[in-house]
């Protein structure tokens, strides 16, 4: 397996600031890349939903990771189901025209597993990507997403353009985002405990009715296994990112609730919604296409991201 070699390169990182952005640019780092040649885009200081700013930020570079999405749990994405479809199309849309224009090297692609169809046969596999429309409240995110897969396909097809497609499932870890309008249901559960043993609260309201599973990769081996993807695979399909092993929204909220020992009763707000029944993937194709695997068990994982949350808290 010919690795990419990264020494010298000269690398974008779209959301480098982010929660796994942070991460990708560590992992780079060990693999060899010059800290000095990375090169990070920040939204408030380029908009990639704009042509121009995306021309800019590709010039020069030899390969872009392209992290940057607007994204959040199931109450973003049923309020603001708009902006979540055209901001990550538009993003994504035009930078990988500007990376093709400019003769980039390769150009990674983070998409998300909410475009996996509703009711997907567990494990996912690549394959079953087109066989249905995601679920409802993650369609226009998930949509946007995936047709970033069709540009990158079509682009190899055409022009030759070297893109990859990666498909880590929910991540987790220390620095994700806890704001409770905005988060995903590990961070948002995190905090909704310390806020309820802070406040003495006896009873603790969860959405749904704890019956959905979902599949959690540690922000860490999430970012490994983008940086292997990088090196090691120049493949048109899709490529799962993940640990094979999925958990119930009962059995995380009961974890969490035992490693923060909080002994309040959950009570489940049937009224919301559940989001899509199941999650868990197949990891096969990642490890035998460029053999990632997860390394960080998900207990530990969990005790670290509490640990981080407790400490900074605000």
């Amino acid at each position: 397996m010919t690795a990419l070699e990264l020494t010298n390169k000269r690398i974008l990182v779209t959301g480098g600031s982010g929660f796994l952005g942070r991460q990708v640019i560590d992992q780079l780092c060990k693999a060899g890349a010059d800290h000095e040649k990375i090169t990070v885009t920040r939204s408030h200081d380029c908009d990639l939903r704009v042509w121009e700013n995306c021309q800019r930020a590709v010039d020069q570079q030899d390969i872009v990771i392209h992290l940057a999405a607007h994204v959040g749990g199931i109450g973003l994405n049923r309020e603001k189901p708009a902006e979540l479809f055209y901001n990550n199309l538009m993003m994504g849309v035009h930078l990988i025209h500007a990376a093709y224009q400019v003769g980039l090297e390769k150009f990674v692609c983070v998409g998300t597993i909410c475009g996996y169809p509703k009711f997907t046969p567990v494990p996912f596999k690549e394959e079953d990507l087109w066989n249905g429309y995601p679920e409802e409240t993650n369609a226009p995110y998930g949509v946007a997403k995936k047709v970033l897969l069709v540009q990158l396909q079509s682009y190899r097809q055409q022009y030759g353009f070297n893109g990859i497609y990666l498909l880590p499932v929910n991540l987790y870890g220390p620095e994700d985002n806890f704001n409770p309008s905005s988060s995903h249901v590990i961070p948002a559960l995190i905090r909704k405990v310390h806020e309820a043993q802070i406040q003495g609260e006896k009873q603790l309201p969860v959405w749904g009715d704890g019956s959905p599973t979902r599949e959690f990769l540690y922000s860490t081996d999430a970012a490994r296994g983008i940086v292997m993807g990088t090196q090691f695979f120049n493949e048109s399909e899709p490529i799962n990112l993940g640990t094979g092993d999925e958990i119930s929204i009962r059995d995380l909220i009961n974890l969490i609730c035992e490693l923060m020992e909080y002994e309040g009763e959950i009570v489940w707000e049937t009224d919301k919604p559940n989001g899509q029944p199941r999650r868990c993937l197949d990891t096969k194709k990642a490890k035998e296409g460029f053999g990632f695997t997860a390394q960080i068990s998900f207990q530990e994982g969990l005790t670290n991201t509490i640990d981080w949350y407790r400490h900074n808290a605000v």
